[in-house]
């Protein structure tokens, strides 16, 4: 019987630049398990649609189908529009399985990736030295999902023996230039801002204008297609293949 197919649903977005990232990343995904079907979806703004692939998996006599959630904090999207989502594509097909895994997440091994988008941006600014960080990540209505966020900003600055503090580019205090502000209040001239995102578009767009205005040395960019967010996503179909299996 041939493995269940995976479907990397992420958010979506009017940038273009965000839905190339994403494939790129999935791209790397397919690096690693060429023997599976991949395919990519997302809940808005972009195509195609889910239901549009799982249309696509039916005729090709797919049987089940793992759906990885994109999404790195558990608010909103995760716990609404993901299993709606997820639950009209199961519906589309008589005697094919749609299931979701859990989220992405906020791994500590994407700390590792913060890390080299942050010395590239250092680099290109030709900065040596830092007193302090910024960890801005989407933000969202949900208190918990900001919580995680400044959770791991605090391993973060626990990594780098620096003050970081969590901003968020939406939804939530403080933003990105708030938080530069109060570091640069209290005399802290070189703060950096990192990009917890994964891809391009409005939110890091402004994350990084307002960061700069209030004096960020820089910012890095988002995520993107790194080999670590590939393998975070086959670990999460990992799991949603063996639910799958009929005990």
């Amino acid at each position: 019987m041939a493995a269940p197919a995976l479907v990397a649903l992420a958010h979506g977005s009017r940038d273009p630049r965000s839905a190339t990232t994403i494939k790129a990343l999935i791209d790397e995904v397919r690096k690693l398990r060429p023997d599976l079907r991949i395919e990519t979806a997302f809940l808005d703004l972009a195509k195609p649609a889910l239901n549009t692939v799982v249309d696509k998996l039916a005729r090709a006599h797919v049987e089940e189908v793992v759906v990885v959630p994109l999404l790195l904090t558990d608010a909103h999207h995760a716990n609404v529009d993901v299993p709606a989502a997820v639950a009209e594509a199961d519906a589309r097909h008589e005697g094919m399985q749609v299931r979701a895994t859990s989220i992405l997440g906020l791994e500590a091994c994407f700390l590792e990736v913060l890390d080299v988008r942050m010395r590239e941006a250092l680099k290109a600014a030709r900065v040596r030295e830092l007193d302090a960080l910024v960890l801005a990540a989407a933000g969202s209505s949900d208190p918990l999902a900001n919580q995680a966020v400044a959770r791991l900003a605090r391993v973060w600055g626990a990594r780098h023996r620096l003050p970081v503090t969590a901003a968020f580019a939406s939804a939530a205090p403080p933003a990105t230039g708030e938080a530069v502000r109060a570091f640069r209040g209290e005399g802290r001239r070189h703060v950096a801002v990192a990009t917890m995102l994964l891809a391009p578009g409005f939110l890091p767009d402004r994350a990084a204008e307002l960061a700069y205005e209030a004096g960020a040395v820089a910012v890095s960019e988002p995520l993107g297609a790194d080999p670590e967010l590939a393998r975070a996503v086959l670990a999460r179909y990992a799991v949603g293949a063996v639910e799958l299996v009929p005990v």
